[in-house]
């Protein structure tokens, strides 16, 4: 490969036509989701929210699940998306280590969130569904979706985390631009809402409260539905289309990765572009290393329990066992909204209790400063949550610089940050400090999980 090439691109009929489905080569079966416990029967009556075939991908067993060609064609819009080469970081970090990434922010929701959202809205449509409701933290999820919905017809209520809608104003005009109605969480609209604001009148939420609203309103419609980006396993497996992509590109510059990096808030980042290499270890063909980075604020993988655990804050949902911090745990204000959930995904939590992946926290500080050196180098700003997966690639450059070996290291950039300026200027000032997380405060929330095994 010439030095000089640093963006490796496919054709449009180069792009997946499948996804990638990681539970056909697990060596081992997800434990069971389990009944609410805290509702008695009435739980048992909730109106299913999820269409069936939704459900039928979460369960498969086959590798390849096909993309449905009405979903491929609005991929065409964005799809497939480049693969880079960070020359210029590399140089800046004076390392020895090859660093590529895959670009997922040119859209207009800015994410890897479209990948899910087109998808969500297509099964949804086909299901009979007219509306969809959901919970959105820094805002990428719900702009994904208003455009998702938009595409398919479907009318669009999203409730975005309090301190989010306020940082960022902007993503709550993308998601009008597609017609979606949008409102801080907590809202004095649901029940759950309004008693939030009783205890947190500054109004500041969390994404597991906004998740909670978002299906308390649906639960009281008839013609919606609730609808979640990232922690279930069908929002997983449509996000596997960008690792399955960079494959092609790595082969086009004639490397494979020793070590693959995503930031992780429930984990369809982080699986997205992990998964399609996790399964050449589970074949027995590599020893890649998936290494997955979250904020030291909201540390469930690094510093949770494994238990079962609701994946909103309202006790009506399904228990799934998860990494979790618990579901009434108070997540700090920091410039990462998309990452301030309290667990990750059952699948996620799985692979890391089989110590299939690894994980990694940051302070924020040090993560905007990696953020910043991006920027500065590969002249694309990072979104506070993509820039922890910058920060992952950082580290391990500079590991790699000090003891004189030779990796590959590929990371998602999921996002860009141009609607993140306010988090840019408060690090510029001087004005981010660590966030210390006492085990007092994870073992009080967790305390508060039902004891069920």
């Amino acid at each position: 490969m010439p030095i000089s090439q640093t963006r490796f691109d496919l054709q449009p009929d180069e792009m997946p036509t499948h996804w990638y489905n990681i539970l056909s080569d697990l060596p081992f079966e997800l434990p069971p989701d389990l009944p609410p416990q805290s509702h008695g029967a009435a739980a048992t009556t909730v109106r299913p929210q999820v269409p069936l075939e939704l459900i039928r991908q979460s369960i498969a067993r086959r590798a390849e699940i096909a993309i449905p060609e009405e979903i491929q064609a609005i991929y065409r819009q964005w799809r497939p998306t480049p693969l880079h080469r960070a020359l210029h970081l590399e140089a800046a970090l004076q390392t020895p280590a090859q660093i590529y990434f895959k670009y997922e922010g040119n859209n207009s929701s800015g994410s890897h969130k479209l990948n899910t959202a087109m998808a969500q809205a297509y099964y949804y449509k086909r299901a009979g569904v007219k509306r969809l409701t959901t919970g959105t933290g820094a805002g990428q999820w719900g702009s994904a979706l208003a455009m998702a919905c938009h595409a398919f017809g479907l009318a669009c209520k999203v409730y975005m985390v309090g301190i989010s809608y306020r940082q960022k104003p902007y993503r709550k005009v993308v998601m009008q631009m597609y017609g979606a109605t949008v409102v801080p969480s907590p809202s004095p609209e649901t029940r759950a809402g309004a008693q939030f604001l009783i205890q947190d009148p500054d109004g500041r939420g969390n994404l597991a409260l906004a998740i909670t609203e978002a299906l308390e309103e649906a639960l009281a419609d008839d013609d919606s539905r609730f609808c979640i980006g990232s922690g279930e396993s069908y929002s997983i497996l449509h996000q596997t289309i960008i690792g399955l992509e960079a494959r092609k590109q790595l082969a086009q510059a004639g490397v494979y990765p020793d070590l693959v990096i995503g930031s992780l808030g429930a984990g369809s980042n982080f699986g997205g572009i992990a998964f399609a290499f996790l399964r050449d270890r589970l074949r027995g063909e590599s020893q890649v290393r998936c290494l997955s980075v979250e904020p030291s604020a909201c540390p469930k993988l690094t510093r949770g329990a494994y238990r079962y655990d609701h994946t909103d804050s309202s006790g009506v949902t399904p228990l799934q066992k998860m990494y979790t911090l618990g579901q009434s745990f108070a997540t700090p204000d920091i410039h990462a909204g998309g990452l301030r959930y309290h667990a990750s995904s059952k699948l996620i939590s799985a692979l890391y209790h089989q110590r299939l992946i690894e994980a990694v926290a940051y302070q924020q500080p040090e993560v905007f400063k990696s953020g910043v050196l991006f920027a500065q180098a590969e002249g694309i700003v990072p979104a506070p949550e993509s820039a922890h997966a910058v920060h992952g690639a950082v580290v391990e450059a500079l590991k790699a610089r000090e003891a004189g070996t030779r990796p590959v290291i590929l990371f998602c950039l999921s996002g860009h940050g141009y609607f993140d300026m306010a988090a840019y200027e408060a690090y510029l000032a001087g004005d981010l400090r660590d966030v210390v997380i006492d085990d007092e405060q994870i073992a009080a929330s967790l305390a508060l999980l039902p004891d069920v095994e």
